[in-house]
């Protein structure tokens, strides 16, 4: 599988991997052992058990509690290519979970992570931009809607559970906590060779992540959902395996917004994201390095027409951030908003230009 190299800072040397069970895969390369020392007194006697502390007591029943609270609102999700996770957002059966998850499927079979029987369910709307789909189930009186929070009021060391399906087991559950917020990720792409989506504002967990966690609930201790388990990050160095400990998740607040659109019209109408309006191509130099972005297709009427800008023309920078691959023009603009104004550096017949495009916005389809 292809990965593509994060964003955040002090993560460059790591990438991403999508975690349903269609798309990842691999297991973490072998370690070698760490040498043990030569036992050279009797071994202790076993200390007396005890009691754990008070503090330990009350941590341990409010994860138990969040558990019996939340995982009748997570379901897992087959469909013909693999699984994965989702979240019941209402009554009316409409659960969210990954465009990564449903894929090209229209149907799906959808079973409670707690168990019990299993259901249809059919698509109701998609968003790669920004990973996420919406599907509705049949005859589902008995799902019990997730309560959302605000993924606003996140904390780093926040303690959080990630509940899902990893590796097909049904309602599985792992705590860690944020480690950070307000990460930019971009997916791997897919092996028809579409780009993945580069996604803004992504929550990073030490919540193990595993294949099948994705589209599941993050969790915090008040049993609120904060986030979706989306992605785990890679170490090139390790192989195929993910890397331990980091993994990202979509907040909660643009969960909710983007469902919102796609039930109410069956696609995001609204990205707030930044565009030039362009379909672009990566193009190399001569010793076969990749050396920047050609336009392929400017969008009549759009941000890069109306700055000048005309098909042929090789973004090289925006802002002064490097744009050699279409993956870092797409993190480049992803800290930016519609409306903004962007210097692009461009050369057009071997010459070099700049061009203030004041930026419009990312169709959500």
């Amino acid at each position: 599988m292809k990965t593509r190299t994060l964003t955040g800072a002090g993560l460059a040397a790591a990438a991403v991997i999508a975690v349903s069970t269609a798309c990842a895969g691999g297991g973490a390369s072998p370690q070698a052992a760490a040498p043990v020392a030569a036992r050279t007194t009797a071994p202790a006697a076993p200390a007396a058990t005890q009691a754990p502390p008070g503090d330990a007591v009350a941590l341990e029943r409010a994860y138990e509690q969040v558990v019996r609270q939340v995982l009748p609102s997570v379901v897992q999700i087959n469909t013909e290519s693999g699984l994965g996770s989702g979240i019941v957002l209402d009554g009316q059966g409409h659960v969210v979970t990954n465009a990564h998850v449903v894929g090209d499927s229209r149907t799906f079979q959808v079973r409670l992570a707690s168990g019990g029987r299993q259901f249809s369910a059919r698509l109701v709307g998609t968003y790669p931009g920004g990973d996420l789909a919406v599907i509705r189930v049949e005859g589902a009186s008995q799902l019990q809607p997730a309560r959302f929070g605000d993924s606003g009021r996140l904390r780093v060391g926040q303690i959080v559970m990630a509940m899902g399906n990893p590796l097909g087991l049904s309602g599985s559950v792992t705590n860690g906590i944020v480690s950070a917020l307000d990460r930019t990720v971009t997916e791997p792409g897919d092996r028809s060779g579409r780009q993945g989506a580069t996604m803004t504002g992504m929550i990073q967990t030490s919540a193990p992540i595993n294949p099948g966690n994705s589209g599941g609930a993050l969790v915090n201790l008040s049993g609120e959902v904060v986030g979706m388990p989306t992605l785990a990050a890679r170490d090139p160095e390790l192989g195929e395996g993910a890397a331990p400990g980091i993994g990202f998740a979509i907040p909660s607040n643009t969960i909710t917004e983007m469902a919102r659109q796609l039930i109410q019209n069956g696609r995001v109408t609204d990205t707030n994201r930044a565009a030039l309006n362009v379909r672009v191509v990566t193009v190399a130099d001569r010793s076969g390095r990749p050396a920047g972005v050609s336009i392929a297709q400017v969008e009549p009427g759009g941000a890069a027409e109306k700055a000048g800008l005309r098909p042929g023309d090789v973004i090289l920078a925006v802002n002064d951030k490097e744009t050699p691959t279409t993956q870092e023009l797409s993190e480049a603009l992803a800290g930016l908003k519609p409306g903004d104004t962007a210097r692009v550096q461009y050369s057009r017949n071997g010459q070099e230009s700049t061009a203030n495009v004041r930026l419009g916005e990312l169709p959500g389809d």
